[in-house]
């Protein structure tokens, strides 16, 4: 196989590798920023003892983007598996040559929801997830 051949296909792999990673550094980025707006805007309605509402919409946003790290996560695993799918066998053979569908790789990485519980997500989402939900709690029941 033309070694030119082989480096433009790994060129389209690494490029979608990349854009994963970019949309998983974003949303960090973007949950910071809406945590941090939505609670500068309403300093003076979270020491209001009844007022929780607000952590509970705080809570949908850190939800939401927790899942979708671990969906862009999941999907930059898969292309990983196929970048070096390539690496090891474009020598040899010129099946699936181009071919960016990953889903052949999506039983040898983890799920999803296994990805969401992974230690890095479980530190940056979990923790402030349970600070909310402890709030909440303390709002509503203290």
């Amino acid at each position: 196989m033309d070694k030119e051949i082989i480096h433009k296909e790994i060129d389209l792999i690494q490029s979608v590798i990349n854009r994963m990673a970019n949309n998983s550094f974003l949303l960090k980025g973007w949950l910071i920023s809406i945590i941090a707006v939505v609670l500068a805007l309403s300093k003076d309605s979270i020491i209001s003892k009844n007022n929780y509402a607000i952590f509970i919409i705080l809570l949908l946003p850190s939800l939401t983007f927790w899942y979708l790290d671990a969906f862009f996560l999941h999907k930059e695993r898969c292309y990983r598996k196929l970048y070096d799918w390539v690496i090891e066998n474009r020598k040899n053979c010129a099946d699936y040559l181009y071919s960016l569908n990953y889903k052949r790789f999506e039983k040898e990485v983890k799920s999803i929801f296994k990805i969401m519980f992974s230690t890095t997500l479980i530190v940056f989402y979990g923790l402030p997830f349970l600070f909310l939900i402890s709030i909440i709690i303390y709002k509503y029941f203290g």
